[in-house]
């Protein structure tokens, strides 16, 4: 809960839509539709390596306009949890801005930070990305 909270308080600009009633819970199981968006060690910042799995989250997410979008941050523990957590926080802020830039509306994309493991589909190490996960139905 603490993570989700360290969330909303890093994620201002995407307070501005209202969000859709809908939980990320879970989405670190499902594994169809899911996008990793790799970050170099304690970056934020997106590479130009990033633009083929937010072009492809994008493109499906604009496709099915009635599902939403679970872009979960991840970072690794080697700066302490708290910081941690704000990493993975802005690292799913700058995803999910990307994914708005991209024309996936803003109140399809929830962001969350998640500190630990997520799973091993990620090519890069797992702590150092984004998983974006377009919900099913």
């Amino acid at each position: 809960m603490i993570q989700l909270v360290a969330v909303l308080l890093l994620l201002p600009g995407l307070a501005l839509a209202q969000p859709r009633e809908f939980s990320c819970i879970g989405a670190e199981d499902l594994e169809d539709d899911v996008f990793a968006v790799p970050f170099a060690p304690g970056s934020d910042q997106l590479r130009e390596g990033a633009r083929t799995a937010l072009d492809a989250a994008a493109d499906l997410a604009r496709s099915a306009p009635e599902r939403n979008i679970c872009v979960l941050g991840h970072a690794d523990r080697r700066q302490g949890a708290g910081t941690s957590t704000q990493v993975a926080a802005r690292r799913a802020r700058a995803v999910a801005l990307a994914l708005a830039e991209r024309g996936v509306e803003r109140d399809r994309i929830r962001a969350e930070a998640r500190v630990g493991a997520f799973s091993g589909r990620v090519q890069e190490p797992q702590q150092r990305a984004v998983t974006i996960v377009v919900m099913p139905r």
